[in-house]
């Protein structure tokens, strides 16, 4: 099965391109899911939600739809190890796990989150935390990439997140791999000149892909839906709607 989404749904700037003129918040995500079958949830990293919040998100979309949810900072990048952040984290998800649509947690480690042995016993931790819950794992530092750690995180039953993002030293190039029967791509756009040097966060995701960039991730989605059965494909280019119609032409291509 794939599922093809977005990185977030709740943009201002996707009224327009994507929303219709005087949308209210409150009904993007039920028309959001009239035309995708997955989200990837980015808020979450900032704040741990409250449960009736998790609990109407569910609602909102039918049957057979998935999430995944981005672990929150405390668990990716300040990293203290408190299991209540953990308990509380994997609370707040159990409307989505009830109604069987929480696809996985997606664990975004940031650029300075190097290979060493402190680091992967902080994983296997973080593992062990979240129980029975799929996890999806994002490293930002090539250094990662290797068939030791692809070994290791199949044993401890970690799916491996493949990226498309602009070709600069020492981030992760776009490879197929799959270390769990969750395989996860996400495409962050290709703009080199604002990756590392930009004023606001959003500009680091500005970017249009080509067909034929797109067309690079057909045989790979392929080799990754036949290594782990699921596949998730999550557009993050969001500013002005550019991932919808990344997704759209993903889409097709793969009808």
């Amino acid at each position: 099965m794939i599922y093809l989404g977005t990185s977030g749904f709740s943009y201002d700037d996707w009224t327009g391109p994507f929303y219709p003129s005087g949308m209210p918040k409150k009904d993007r995500l039920r028309y959001y899911a009239q035309e995708f079958n997955a989200c990837e949830i980015n808020s979450t990293y900032y704040a741990i939600p409250g449960i009736k919040t998790v609990e109407s998100m569910a609602e909102k979309v039918p049957d057979g739809f998935l999430f995944s949810v981005k672990a929150n900072q405390q668990m990716t990048h300040e990293r203290s190890g408190d299991a209540d952040v953990f308990r509380a984290f994997q609370a707040a998800l159990e409307p989505m796990i009830e109604q069987g649509k929480l696809g996985c947690v997606l664990a975004q480690f940031p650029y300075s989150f190097h290979l060493n042995s402190g680091n992967r016993t902080y994983l296997e931790g973080f593992r062990d935390l979240l129980k029975d819950l799929p996890v999806v794992v994002e490293f930002r530092n090539a250094r990662w990439l290797n068939e030791d750690v692809f070994a290791w995180m199949r044993d401890h039953d970690m799916g491996f997140c493949c990226v498309d993002e602009p070709q600069l030293h020492n981030l992760l190039p776009p490879v197929a791999v799959a270390t769990s029967n969750i395989a996860y791509v996400r495409f962050h756009g290709r703009n080199k000149e604002k990756w590392w040097h930009h004023e606001q966060a959003y500009e680091r995701y500005d970017y249009t892909y080509a067909r034929e960039e797109l067309e690079e991730w057909l045989p790979k989605t392929k080799e990754l839906q036949e290594k782990a059965g699921t596949v998730f494909l999550f557009a993050n280019n969001h500013w002005r709607g550019q991932a919808i119609d990344t997704i759209r032409q993903l889409r097709m291509m793969l009808d």
